[in-house]
């Protein structure tokens, strides 16, 4: 039986390593899923996620993987990367439905993470955000439960949670039109499940990358607040979750993974220690459009639903329907004891650690070698 968290459980004296609170309650899981013989689909499938997906389902004894994207140009480089005729490369746009139509065809998953990510350039352009993560999200749900496709897995980050942002606002609608649509699929064959994310460390266009770009080339490690703290993990630790959705996960359920935090400051100062230039300068520029202090993995509102599943927490859909007078006679937990799950509560890394978790990954190690690795 999966068992949420007590309202009244006191989130400061559990002891979890990354997470500020939540009991030890764990659910009974069915047997990991089979990928052998399966055509999965990935939307946005050039981009850091996908590609690294990509890299995993390979792998696997998978018949198929379609990667949609709108890039020739990544398309042909990825092409040449993997060289395996298991890939099909297809060139799409997730806001037109009718390609997506197509593409779904014989399709058993689908890994939805294409999207508009960038937080200032959505916020100079909030309605291409809105067409692409919101928009175009629907289109691939609507398509995926038409063609039957048994699961669907869609990426969501932790700027859905409290946004202040247009990217952020964009995806926390993208995650009501999956709970939404996962409503329409219950009774059918497609399961929707909604995975969220912290920065993921050396991902295309994250800070890592710039970073050692800026202290090869000469230049100060540009930071926005030394005192802002954000959510880290690695690409392997993504994929990870993205499997336990495609295998745990049920219909309009969000799956977060419990992980650590870091300063800005302490960041960029492990990136100097791995780059053995501890005495580089840095330079503080000021937040950019959008920019918030402090990120926000579960709302105190989740927190007092969400199930504790060991590595991550999974937030269960509210499928009440809109007959509100019962409302008045039973409602839900309450969270005005809870603590949300954010980066300034959860477990902050020191610049030791930081370094470590860098030296680890495949980016830094290729960059450290003097080559010019891909940032997925």
């Amino acid at each position: 039986m999966r068992t949420p968290i007590a309202p009244e459980t006191n989130l400061g004296d559990v002891d979890l390593q990354c997470v500020p609170g939540g009991a030890q309650l764990h659910a009974e899981l069915p047997e990991p899923r089979n990928f052998s013989g399966a055509t999965i689909m990935i939307t946005g499938g050039t981009g850091s996620f996908g590609s690294t997906i990509l890299k995993h389902f390979l792998a696997l004894s998978v018949a198929e993987v379609r990667v949609v994207s709108r890039d020739e140009k990544k398309q042909d480089e990825q092409r040449r990367r993997f060289a395996d005729g298991r890939i099909r490369h297809y060139v799409g746009d997730v806001r037109d439905f009718r390609a997506m139509e197509g593409i779904c065809r014989d399709v058993d998953f689908i890994y939805h993470a294409a999207a508009l990510k960038q937080v200032p350039s959505c916020e100079f352009h909030p309605i291409e955000a809105v067409n692409t993560n919101v928009t175009g999200t629907q289109n691939v749900l609507d398509a995926a439960i038409r063609a039957g496709v048994q699961r669907v897995v869609c990426l969501s980050t932790d700027k859905a949670v409290y946004p202040i942002n247009a990217m952020g606002m964009s995806k926390a609608l993208m995650e009501k039109v999956m709970v939404a649509k996962s409503r329409e699929a219950s009774g059918k064959r497609t399961v929707i499940t909604g995975t969220r994310y912290g920065n993921v460390l050396a991902s295309r266009g994250s800070v890592v990358p710039l970073f050692m770009d800026q202290v090869r080339r000469g230049q100060p490690i540009t930071i926005t607040d030394p005192n802002m703290t954000r959510f880290v993990m690695t690409l392997d630790e993504a994929v990870e979750l993205c499997l336990d959705a495609f295998q745990f996960g049920g219909n309009g359920e969000i799956l977060v993974r419990k992980v650590p935090a870091v300063t800005i400051e302490k960041l960029a100062q492990a990136v100097l220690e791995v780059m053995g230039r501890p005495d580089h300068p840095i330079r503080i520029i000021g937040p950019r459009h959008g920019e918030k202090h402090f990120e926000t993995l579960l709302s105190r509102e989740e927190m007092a639903v969400a199930q504790d599943r060991e590595t991550y927490f999974c937030v269960p859909p509210d499928n009440r329907n809109l007959n509100y007078d019962v409302h008045f006679r039973s409602g839900k937990p309450s969270a005005a004891r809870l603590d949300d799950f954010n980066s300034l509560n959860a477990r902050l890394m020191d610049v030791s650690e930081m370094a470590a978790m860098l030296r680890n990954l495949p980016y830094v190690q290729a960059f450290l070698a003097g080559g010019e690795p891909d940032a997925f």
